[in-house]
């Protein structure tokens, strides 16, 4: 059976409290699961009947941010952009995490397989 997942990437050069990153991958992974949903409901249910596989990744900076979106549109890989409203600690439309998938691991480990876990 194939495995599907999903990824969450947290920028860390942002310094957010552990609650503030907790909120920002709940986030990214609700709304990147809505996307699929719509999308391609046949990837999201079995994602959702199979665990709902997630893994937390974090990236250094806006960069390194960019640069696996840019992989990801080049791959057409879905994924939701997390920018904070500026309530806490952060200023408004800071772009805090991204949601990938649920999508094919293998197809996504091409892609984050190289960062490292939260």
């Amino acid at each position: 059976m194939e495995e599907y997942k999903q990824v969450i990437l947290v920028r860390t050069d942002l310094k957010m409290g552990t609650g503030k990153k907790c909120a920002q991958s709940c986030h990214a992974s609700v709304s990147a699961s809505d996307i699929v949903r719509v999308q391609n409901k046949a990837i999201w249910k079995n994602w959702k009947n199979s665990g709902q596989k997630k893994v937390v990744l974090k990236v250094s900076d806006m960069d390194q941010l960019k640069e696996v979106i840019i992989k990801l549109d080049s791959s057409k890989i879905p994924y939701f952009i997390v920018n904070d409203a500026g309530l806490t600690q952060l200023s408004p439309g800071t772009m805090t995490a991204i949601g990938i998938g649920p999508i094919l691991s293998t197809k996504i480990d091409k892609i984050t397989g190289e960062l490292k876990l939260l």
